[in-house]
């Protein structure tokens, strides 16, 4: 009997290791924020701010992102942002989730780092309730000098031991990772993993720079990665997994279509590759919806969804005794689906 893509990938456990909080307000609950908060929106509707997404290029995304951002106040708004996104991940039989959020997107605005923090702390012990480990990621604005992440993470140094590491997020052209390198070398000597959103719109060489500059663990997106063989080679190298989020990549005109995505070629290529949903609540879709769309868009088989989701553990910052049991629970699905898994 044939196997359904969508039916393997609803029962699959996997990891989401390429989200941000703040990207999955919901307009529903925007408007909730905002009613609660006295903050007025440009928008009449739900559906004027659904109708508002409509995006040529990322930073027409980051302009409504940001100024969403501005009906979260309170440490109550942070957690019950973070819960509905757990809750929804859970759904998606997301078992792990190492979530981003922006620190300076709240603090520029007066929000105190200790309400932030409170609100997703509690919220990351709270999906404990859900079977759902939780890991943060705070991220460096890179539109914003150096100096700006610098003072962000001193005052994230009372939190060193509640976040898995640091990450390097927004505009992507003519921001390079390099103009982030003493930020990235202070989280490495606290021991912190480092990841950074490269070669998305930006070129290969930011990809670069983000191994050899700032020594990340991970590459977030890296989709330009392609156009260098001598990169993909070096990935390939040092085991880099790269967190790509599809929908994202369509509604960012990143790719033209899904049919022209290049995943199954960075797969092809021995990429170590996982599919996540980025900001959802803007790109319409969860991490199954990624998953199924680009899987028949591109042609994927069911060994190569069951690579995915066991890619998406191995490429956590989790313990490797905690891989190792998500990846048995990934390989008995794939038994009871009659799906050969490689590797």
């Amino acid at each position: 009997m044939a196997v359904l893509l969508p039916e393997l990938i609803a029962v699959l456990p996997k990891a989401e290791l390429h989200v941000h909080l703040e990207g999955t307000l919901e307009p529903e609950m925007l408007f909730d924020l905002a009613r609660r908060n006295r903050v007025d929106l440009p928008f009449e509707s739900v559906e004027a701010v659904r109708a508002a997404y409509s995006f040529s290029r990322l930073q027409d995304f980051l302009d409504i992102y940001y100024a969403g951002t501005a009906v979260l106040r309170t440490e109550h708004d942070f957690h019950e942002l973070a819960m509905a996104y757990f809750r929804r991940a859970r759904a998606d039989n997301v078992r792990h989730v190492e979530a981003f959020f922006d620190p300076q997107a709240h603090t520029d605005r007066g929000v105190a780092v200790e309400t932030v923090m409170g609100g997703f702390l509690q919220a990351a012990d709270d999906a404990r309730d859900l079977e759902l480990s939780v890991y943060l990621i705070p991220c460096f604005l890179r539109h914003l000098p150096e100096e700006a992440a610098l003072t962000t993470f001193d005052g994230l140094r009372p939190y060193l031991d509640r976040i898995a590491g640091v990450g390097l997020d927004s505009s992507e052209v003519g921001h390079p990772p390099r103009n982030f390198r003493s930020v990235f070398a202070k989280a490495r000597s606290a021991g912190l993993k480092v990841v950074a959103h490269a070669g998305e719109e930006g070129p290969p060489e930011y990809v670069w720079e983000a191994l050899e500059l700032l020594e990340v663990d991970r590459i977030d997106h890296g989709n330009r990665s392609l156009e260098d063989p001598q990169l993909i080679a070096e990935l390939c190298r040092r085991g880099t997994p790269l967190t790509v989020c599809p929908l994202s990549n369509l509604r960012l005109a990143v790719v033209k279509n899904l049919r022209s995505h290049p995943l199954a070629r960075m797969l092809a290529a021995g990429l170590e590759v996982t599919v996540n949903s980025d900001d959802p609540a803007y790109f319409g879709g969860y991490v199954n919806d990624n998953y199924v769309q680009v899987a028949e868009a591109v042609g994927l088989t069911p060994s190569d969804v069951v690579t995915l989701a066991r890619n998406s553990f191995d490429a956590s910052f989790l313990p490797e005794g905690a891989k190792r049991g998500f990846d048995d629970e990934v390989l008995r699905v794939a038994r009871e689906f009659g799906v050969a898994a490689s590797g």
